[in-house]
């Protein structure tokens, strides 16, 4: 309560002192000055910073001082001022009304954002800190201020023998984009663990994409079929073993983090991305890759690369994971977000997710665990 009526205070105060100033300079004033309308000024700045009823309070207080420049230089009905006080009066009357439709809007806002986050934390869970052998973190970087989630996605699960991690990315925007993203989502938390082999899991999730697909209506032409697609990649990290197994569908190749030196985990046989993969002439290729104790997996989407500067320059993504040179992945992906929020400007072209995942040494797993009792 005390910070509440100390913050109204300091928003009153601008206004406040300008009604004071304008009142005893105009009353001081030659005759044939005027300084009544700038009174308007108070409940104006008043409504910007304030609620309905501090903009009404001002408005009066101002219409108040106009009053009383009146009766010290003529009189209240003088036409003069007799207009002035009019016209400051219902100045006082609109600006009040468009601070209650600010502050409406506000709250609307408000609302908009909570239910933005409610479905970000149903539709895009926020991954673990750890998963058996590994640590992991994640961010989504909206493109847009108000925006918590769009078309990019990436998921975790555990099987029997480790953890599966899926990291996507729809074309499109908007309510859509989210739609498809929740589906694929969905599909691969309901087969992730029943599904032993990747390329039937990738099987299934490319049943999930195409099924939507399918639906009347979805397209007027061939072109949009040819953009209703969703690239994926979906990793295999055993528990008890280094050689981590990929598919690849169209996303963007990881990337492994090895004693300072980054390497790209290049496709040889990339599969198109889901929504497309029913043209495939052979099944789905499996890329496998050693990722020992202390490595790191960067796993991104193409809205990281595809990132610009004033002068139009891409993200150097590779260049800038090879100069990081802190520990674990939460510090990792802080290094990149402020790195990339640094090269754009904090102006986004496009929506952004990364995961980083790290496999810790057994002795560090044990230590680092947490306490059961």
């Amino acid at each position: 309560m005390a910070r509440s009526l100390n913050a109204t205070s300091h928003r009153l105060a601008l206004p406040l002192a300008l009604i004071a100033v304008v009142t005893v300079v105009d009353i001081l004033a030659p005759p044939e000055v005027h300084l009544g309308p700038l009174l308007v000024a108070a409940p104006a700045i008043t409504a910007s910073i304030a609620g309905p009823r501090m903009t009404a309070l001002v408005g009066a207080i101002a219409v108040l001082a106009q009053g009383t420049v009146a009766v010290a230089r003529t009189s209240l009905t003088d036409l003069n001022h007799s207009l002035q006080i009019l016209a400051l009066a219902l100045i006082s009357v609109l600006v009040t009304f468009l601070a209650h439709a600010r502050e409406r809007h506000e709250k609307q806002l408000i609302q908009l954002r909570s239910v933005a986050q409610a479905a970000q934390e149903v539709v895009l869970r926020p991954l673990p800190r750890r998963i058996g052998p590994l640590r992991l973190a994640s961010v989504y970087l909206a493109a847009e201020a108000e925006a918590q989630i769009g078309g990019d996605l990436y998921a975790t699960a555990r099987t029997t023998y480790g953890t599966r991690v899926l990291i996507g990315d729809v074309r499109g925007k908007g309510l859509e984009a989210i739609g498809d993203a929740a589906r694929l989502l969905g599909a691969f938390r309901a087969a992730a663990h029943r599904q032993p082999e990747l390329p039937a899991l990738m099987a299934f999730l490319e049943d999930a994409v195409s099924s939507n697909l399918d639906t009347p209506g979805d397209w007027t032409d061939g072109m949009e079929e040819l953009e209703a697609f969703t690239t994926a990649a979906v990793l295999d990290i055993p528990d008890h073993a280094t050689t981590v197994s990929m598919i690849n569908c169209g996303h963007p190749p990881p990337l492994l983090w090895a004693h300072g030196k980054v390497h790209e985990l290049e496709v040889h046989q990339p599969a198109p991305p889901l929504g497309l993969t029913q043209h495939m002439t052979s099944p789905f290729s499996i890329q496998e890759f050693t990722v020992a104790d202390g490595d790191m997996v960067l796993l991104y989407t193409d809205g990281v690369i595809e990132a610009r500067n004033s002068r139009g320059d891409f993200y150097p993504l590779t260049e800038r994971l090879s100069a990081w040179s802190g520990q674990g992945p939460e510090d990792l992906l802080r290094y990149l977000c402020d790195d990339l929020r640094t090269h754009t400007g904090r102006n986004l072209g496009d929506d952004a997710a990364l995961v980083a995942i790290e496999r810790v040494a057994p002795t560090q797993a044990v230590s680092s665990a947490p306490s059961t009792r």
